[in-house]
């Protein structure tokens, strides 16, 4: 699918029918839910030739691992499906939904500097692909998993060496950039869809 055809992607993920209260809601903040739509574009279906190193297997591999972290399971299959279109095979989907899956992660976790704010210092687990996926997946997104994981439960924590392993792993400082974006957008359009499915299904 294009930009041109791809329907609204938070209502694909809501399961938003045309029509419902809140899509007459969502019709009303036109702005916003364009913004939404065009960063999706922008990130996994973009009109222009990609800048940097970052493929769009790489991005939705990342997605894919990113929606099970969350435990949104039509996210989920949404971005496998853009893994399949993208020339990733449906074991690559599965196994990063394993691995997602064997990650007990709850968060946000995270130190806060010393201070009167460390009483409030969450320990959790500092995350690494396991040694079976990290032979599949190769360095490079080995690294872009380990990453989105810290930026999903561990925002807080994230300093130069975290970077630096991006680095030593093939990535350019563009696109560290780009991972960091594609990451935070997922993050605020898995919430909406999350927020929008209790409206849907509140009584």
């Amino acid at each position: 699918m294009t930009s041109s055809t791809t329907p609204d992607v938070i209502d694909q993920l809501t399961g938003i029918p045309p029509g419902h209260a809140i899509d007459t809601i969502r019709a009303r903040r036109a702005q916003a839910r364009l913004h939404g739509q065009n960063s999706y574009f922008a990130l996994f279906e973009p009109s222009l030739p990609l800048q940097g190193e970052f493929t769009l297997q790489e991005r939705f591999a990342v997605a894919v691992f990113v929606s099970a972290l969350h435990r949104q399971a039509q996210a989920t299959a949404f971005y496998a499906e853009g893994l399949a279109r993208s020339g990733g095979d449906r074991g690559l989907a599965d196994a990063l939904v394993t691995e997602a899956a064997a990650v007990d992660s709850s968060g946000p976790y995270g130190r806060y500097p010393e201070g009167r704010l460390t009483v409030e210092d969450v320990p959790g687990l500092v995350y690494r692909v396991g040694d079976p996926l990290a032979r599949r997946l190769g360095p490079r997104l080995s690294a872009a998993l380990a990453h989105a994981h810290l930026l999903v439960f561990h925002p807080r924590d994230a300093h130069a060496k975290d970077l630096q392993a991006l680095l030593d792993a093939g990535w350019s400082t563009t696109d560290i950039v780009t991972l960091s974006q594609l990451v935070a957008f997922l993050a605020y359009q898995l919430r909406v869809a999350a927020g929008l499915q209790v409206l849907r299904d509140t009584p």
